[in-house]
């Protein structure tokens, strides 16, 4: 598998949002969003067996796991008995991605955060993958501006969406701004803040 880094932290984002969590960041993606603030992971990473990604599973014992990238979804087919084997282990794990890939396949074997994708990024997703959501899944919307807050409102008016729905500021712009149209249109979302940069952790 081609790893950009492992490493424990708080959760920030989502429905586990300040959990101790394991993140395994996988390398790559098909994606360049404006404001990624993980450019460092769009590389081709290390290559390293999924049997040692297991061994510091393993060895870290944690009790929650978090896949992301870059895009996780591009090593589908590595990523799958990985997951298989943490399922085995009764282990809860959560997928980030962008909606751009078809993540249904690993579905029995985690919980999706599918990370819909706002005009202010300069990429779309799929929007048809919203419909594969189940109530353990969530979508986030990382909004950056009023076209951006328009875009959001009109997909979830569009749109079955089973799974909880997040709205998070992009790091730097106001959130008080979001926070309002959100009082404002009483959209069903959860208003969440970056977390782990707050308070300065990975």
């Amino acid at each position: 598998m081609k790893l950009a880094e492992i490493f424990f932290s708080l959760q920030g984002e989502g429905k586990n949002q300040g959990k101790p969590c394991l993140f395994i960041r996988l390398a790559g993606c098909n994606l360049h969003c404006r404001w990624c603030d993980t450019g460092y992971a769009l590389g081709e990473g290390r290559d390293i067996a999924p049997d040692v990604i297991l061994e510091e599973v393993w060895r870290r014992n944690p009790k929650l796991i978090c896949i992301t990238g870059g895009e996780p979804l591009l090593q589908e087919g590595e990523l799958e008995p990985l997951l298989a084997s943490l399922s085995r282990k009764g282990i809860p794990v959560d997928i980030e991605t962008n909606g751009t890939l078809d993540f249904r396949r690993l579905q029995p074997y985690a919980s999706i955060c599918m990370d819909v994708k706002c005009p202010s990024s300069g990429e779309m997703s799929d929007l048809l993958l919203l419909g594969a959501l189940r109530p353990e899944d969530s979508v986030k919307f990382v909004v950056s501006d009023k076209a951006d807050l328009l875009y959001a409102t009109e997909v979830i008016g569009s749109y079955r969406i089973a799974g909880e729905i997040f709205m998070t500021p992009v790091y730097g712009t106001d959130p008080r701004v979001i926070a309002e149209y959100l009082l404002a249109t009483c959209l069903p979302v959860r208003f969440q803040l970056q977390l782990q940069k707050i308070i300065g952790v990975k």
